[in-house]
């Protein structure tokens, strides 16, 4: 036998015998679960579904050209949308559909649920879709962006009043949740419009629940929060008055220096309450790149929506994927957002064009948020549906 050949074995058997004694003194149960966490770094990440878009433009004339932003609520364990549909004539109607797991998408009714009344009387070769000649989405008229919270055994949807760029106004409509489940959509109470006349005003959101006995709508996240209480929504503009709101265009605000967000442009789905506060998302762009629409996530007080606690110290998504760019390129708008089982759901419109959700482990992302984790996109292939 080679004596050399002995002699590297057993040192090569001795070599593992040391590694591991060492391993097993470093892994034992404590050590083991240190070091997962401190491997296991927490961050603000959202996982794109490999579904994506799970909604497209329809073959009906109505969803045609885009379907997009959509709102979100959970009843009896279904996930329900109400998302904004721009036909062939230009004009932006509601749809809706429903999904048993949040993702996959079983039920979509083939006409719109919810269309806006007298839209401005355009001649007939007026009524087209065009993104350059009507850059918000490409749709002339009708009802954008649809934000959703049930209150009181109500479903109440706030929404984008479009008739041009010279009505811009903010509305809201309700109805009883049992209607909603049948599918009763004629009775739709109001719209109830929110906003003040000549005043070009977007993408208000009630919050889920009345605060000291009031519904709260969060009408400005810059230059301030600013949040408005009303006895009632039916009572906005009669009883009570219109809210008074800032004015002016988002990207005239002095820019916020020395961040990713210098241009806060408005809040994305209603608030989710949290045990650390409320939870909210916000689009934004960054002056270095002021086509690219991101999504920012910060978290306000509890008892005072006011009071910001915790901003996410980048973007939370940024339209990276193709879906995100083919149409309206540089696009993630978020109008809704649920927690299902624990797992934060953020459905979101891409590129103005299909409609997208990208998930996360609630509790994870709100430990990352507070801690002030730096986020981490993962993005996963798109598959058609």
């Amino acid at each position: 036998m080679d004596f050399k050949l002995v002699v590297n074995v057993l040192a090569l058997l001795f070599s593992f015998f040391i590694v591991g004694t060492l391993f097993g003194a470093m892994f034992s149960k404590p050590l083991r679960k240190k070091m997962f966490e401190i491997l296991h770094i927490k961050e603000l990440t959202l996982s794109r579904s490999v579904l994506n878009p799970i909604l497209r433009p329809g073959k009906l004339p109505w969803t045609a050209e885009a379907v997009l932003n959509p709102a979100a609520t959970i009843i009896n364990g279904r996930t329900h949308l109400l998302y904004r549909a721009i036909g062939m004539d230009g004009v932006s109607r509601l749809g809706y559909a429903s999904s048993p797991d949040g993702i996959t998408f079983d039920r979509r009714f083939s006409y719109p649920v919810y269309i806006a009344r007298n839209p401005r009387n355009l001649l007939p070769h007026q009524r087209r879709y065009s993104p350059v000649m009507y850059p918000s989405g490409g749709s002339w008229g009708g009802c954008e962006d649809p934000r959703m919270v049930i209150i009181d055994g109500r479903i109440y949807v706030t929404f984008n009043m479009f008739d041009g760029w010279d009505f811009l106004r903010v509305a809201a409509i309700s109805m009883k949740t049992e209607d909603f489940l049948a599918g009763d959509f004629s009775k739709w109470s109001g719209p109830y419009i929110l906003s003040k006349p000549k005043e070009v005003q977007k993408n208000w959101v009630l919050f889920p629940e009345k605060i000291n006995g009031k519904f709260a709508i969060l009408h400005s996240v810059a230059p301030k929060i600013e949040i408005a209480y009303r006895d009632s929504i039916e009572s906005i503009g009669t009883t009570e008055p219109l809210i008074d709101s800032w004015v002016g265009p988002r990207n005239s605000l002095p820019p916020r220096e020395g961040v990713w967000d210098n241009y806060v442009r408005s809040a994305g789905p209603p608030p989710i309450k949290t045990e650390h506060g409320w939870l909210i998302f916000y689009h934004a762009v960054n002056k270095s790149d002021p086509s690219r629409y991101q999504l920012g996530a910060m978290l306000l007080d509890l008892n005072d929506p006011t009071k910001e606690l915790y901003r996410a110290a980048a973007p939370i998504l940024s339209p990276n994927e193709h879906y995100e760019n083919d149409g309206k390129p540089g696009i993630v708008y978020a109008c809704g957002a649920v927690v299902r089982d624990g797992e934060l759901y953020v459905y979101y419109g891409g590129a103005d064009k299909v409609i997208c959700v990208a998930t996360t482990p609630l509790n994870t992302f709100l430990e990352a948020l507070i801690k002030g984790t730096q986020p981490k996109l993962i993005s996963t292939p798109a598959q058609a549906t």
